[in-house]
């Protein structure tokens, strides 16, 4: 086993590199003859880290401080889109249903349930704009959870403060629901 720095890790040595290594790395577009090492271990580091794309390359304090400061706000931002498309859907509910069955009550009574259901058109401008936001809130919640596994903790604070950050300012006024169609939580 090599301990020269500059030779690519081989598959029995030790996960032990605190910064990722991307000798060797090429761009043969998109076959497997480029290799990219990425660290599996949470590290802190601001050398060398690709941000989402080759082009974002993090080489300095300042410029890891500038991402840290993007990706806060992304998160954020997803946080924001979550309650904001919320809101939107309950304003663009067209319809109103009242349906009222009968069910068994005690001793032999008879007590009338009432059930309240909403509609919305599928062909209509506000289900169009929903759409279009559910593709930008999927988009940005895949980028934060690549960017969490980059393994660098800067980044990863930095999603999980923007993530409670934004939910703080924009879900205070929300009742606590489970949503089950949440996207990577």
């Amino acid at each position: 086993m090599s301990h020269d720095h500059h030779a690519m890790p081989t598959s029995d040595s030790h996960a032990g590199h605190h910064q990722p290594t991307t000798a060797g790395h090429h761009h043969n577009g998109g076959g497997g003859g480029g290799m990219h090492m990425m660290p599996m271990v949470f590290y802190f580091g601001y050398e060398n880290v690709e941000l989402l794309f080759s082009g974002l390359l993090i080489n300095s304090p300042g410029e890891m401080a500038g991402a840290f400061v993007a990706v806060f706000l992304l998160a954020m931002l997803y946080e924001g889109l979550k309650i904001a498309r919320e809101s939107l859907l309950r304003k663009s509910q067209v319809s109103i249903r009242y349906n009222s069955m009968p069910v068994p009550g005690p001793n032999g009574t008879t007590l009338m349930e009432t059930h309240k259901t909403v509609g919305q058109q599928m062909v209509s401008l506000p289900h169009v704009f929903q759409t279009f936001l559910h593709i930008v809130q999927v988009v940005v919640s895949y980028f934060l959870m690549l960017i969490f596994m980059s393994y660098n903790a800067y980044l990863c604070i930095a999603v999980a403060a923007g993530a409670g950050t934004g939910y703080f300012l924009f879900s205070w006024k929300k009742a606590v629901v489970v949503d089950i169609t949440e996207h990577c939580h």
